[in-house]
Order: structure tokens, then sequence, then C-alpha cells
């Protein structure tokens, strides 16, 4: 966790949660986080229980060109990202994990650039879950927000426990750049903590012991 908003976004978070998995949505206000808001959304499940934006901030929207609100999450990605996206974030919805993701955002014109996002639980109730979540730019090149991203790829992926982990002390997990066709997405957020990679390969452990 490298950028400022994701740094500020997880303190803050972590204070109003006070012990808790997560804080109550209502618990929220704008005005504690102000600088970060035209970073920041929320997501919610819709009618078929896909994650879908329910606010978004307008430099986020001016990213990608378009209003957010409504859009469906997992499509930011490209489509062999698209069925991790959503198991990730609905880790974030029913397991209350916290997860950092580095990706490669790539424009309309062929440019691209390096985001950090980091989503975190809120405590909606069984039937409304939310994410609250900041996406932050590596870098500010001068066409962002003039170039739309259209798609996206994930670099690395990194669940934290926070009441366990200091935040830099544990590597992220890569994302292989060639991943054979029949590697499943794993079925629990907590199997990307024992992952790890060996060539173009991942590896989830498990299964007998000798």
């Amino acid at each position: 966790m490298n950028q400022n908003g994701s740094i500020t976004l997880f303190h803050y978070w972590n204070r109003l949660r006070d012990g808790r998995p997560a804080p109550k949505r209502s618990e929220v206000e704008p005005a504690d986080i102000k600088s970060l808001l035209a970073d920041t959304f929320i997501l919610e499940k819709d009618t078929r229980g896909q994650p879908v934006f329910r606010l978004a901030g307008t430099r986020l929207c001016a990213c990608y060109g378009r209003e957010l609100k409504g859009f469906s999450f997992p499509s930011l990605w490209r489509e062999k990202d698209q069925r991790l996206m959503s198991r990730l974030i609905h880790g974030v919805f029913d397991q209350k994990s916290v997860v950092l993701i580095i990706f490669e955002g790539f424009s309309r014109n062929g440019r691209s650039n390096k985001f950090e996002l980091l989503a975190l639980p809120l405590d909606g109730g069984v039937e409304n879950p939310r994410c609250l979540g900041v996406i932050s730019a590596v870098e500010k090149p001068f066409w962002l927000g003039a170039d739309p991203i259209t798609d996206a790829m994930i670099d690395s992926i990194r669940v934290i426990d926070p009441e366990k982990e200091l935040l830099n002390d544990r590597p992220a997990i890569d994302v292989p750049s060639l991943v054979p066709a029949e590697l499943e997405a794993p079925d629990t957020i907590s199997a990307l903590g024992r992952s790890r990679r060996i060539r173009h390969l991942v590896v989830f452990d498990g299964g007998r012991e000798e």
C-alpha cells in the first residue's frame, strides 16, 4: 500500500470499525474524507448479486470517461480478469476482506498507467453489503482524464488482515502474465493467501500431505 489515498482511507476505515469486521455505512462521513472523495467509490450488489457502482467520485468518472453509477465493476477489467475481480469483491461483501490491487489501465488511444485500488467492507446488513474503495493513479500523466481508460489488467493482489498485519510487511501476490486456460479463480478469498507463483503457474497449497 503505497498511495496516500489508500493509506488515508484505510486508517480512516480502521478507526471507524474500532475492532469490528467493518464499520456501518451510516458511520462514514463524507466531510471526514473530503480530500479523497474525487477518487473514492461505493459498490453494492445489483438484482443479480453482481457488484456495481452505487457512487463514484468525479475524478474517477473522468478517468473512465463515463458516469460509473450503476455500472458493472468487473466489466472495467479485461475478460480474463473479470471472474477473479467479481470473486474478490464478493469476498469484501461476504467475508469482510480487505483487498489491495495493483493494475495497469489502458486508454482508448493506447496509453497506459498503473493504479492502486483499495477495497474495504462496510456493514450494510446481510441484505445490503457495501464496499468502500479508492483508486489512485501511481503517476499523473497529462492525458489522464482526457483519454479514458477502457481496459485494465491485474498486476498484483494483496489480501490484508488489519488485525494481524502491518501495512507494508507482506509482499503482493504476482499475477502471472501467462495463465493456463484451465486455471480457475480460487473459491475463497483466503485461498489467495496460500498461493505462490512458480514460473507461469499459480499453485494453491492444499491436498494430501506425505
